[in-house]
């Protein structure tokens, strides 16, 4: 067995301004990683113009996002580390949530009560989300809780766990 097919395809969302050392490999393992450091770059906003479901199918007219699409999609895991802003996710993070509807088809589908779009790839990462508790209150720390929660559920994207920031740093 080659050294490759071990590697776990790992995809880090760096919302956060701690912690700069991504490029080592977890425990030891190998590490086939892509970090997408939101405080480096801007993603650009939604046009809302459908063509990623009609035009483009799974892709955006706007090319800044096509390198992360293509990690994101072949990753065994995604790691989310986040900050609040203002109490919420910070507009850069929620610019590129928006984005994410590239993962899921235009088709309404009827699950568990609920109108949700069908999704577009059989195999998404499992999504680990570790956050700043910067909050100035338990109700702001669970709306952000609950809203990522819902965008995991409306993206079809199952998560291990949901955490603050210094739980990640430990189990690394």
């Amino acid at each position: 067995m080659s050294s490759g097919e071990n590697t776990m395809k790992t995809v880090i969302i760096k919302d956060c301004q701690e912690w700069d050392d991504f490029h080592t490999p977890a425990k030891g393992k190998e590490s086939d990683t892509y970090i997408l450091d939101l405080n480096r770059v801007m993603i650009r906003d939604c046009l809302g113009c459908w063509a990623c479901w009609l035009k483009t199918p799974g892709r955006c007219v706007q090319k800044d996002l096509d390198d992360f699409y293509h990690a994101f999609f072949r990753a065994d895991r995604a790691v989310f580390l986040l900050k609040e802003s203002c109490g919420f996710a910070s507009g850069n993070l929620k610019s590129l949530l928006d984005r994410m509807i590239v993962s899921v088809l235009p088709y309404i589908e009827y699950t568990s009560g609920e109108a949700m779009h069908v999704a577009r790839y059989d195999k998404t990462p499992v999504i680990e989300i570790y956050y700043q508790d910067t909050f100035t209150s338990n109700e702001a720390r669970k709306l952000f809780i609950e809203y990522f929660k819902r965008v995991c559920v409306q993206f079809h994207w199952k998560i291990k766990c949901i955490g603050m920031i210094s739980e990640y740093k430990e189990g690394r």
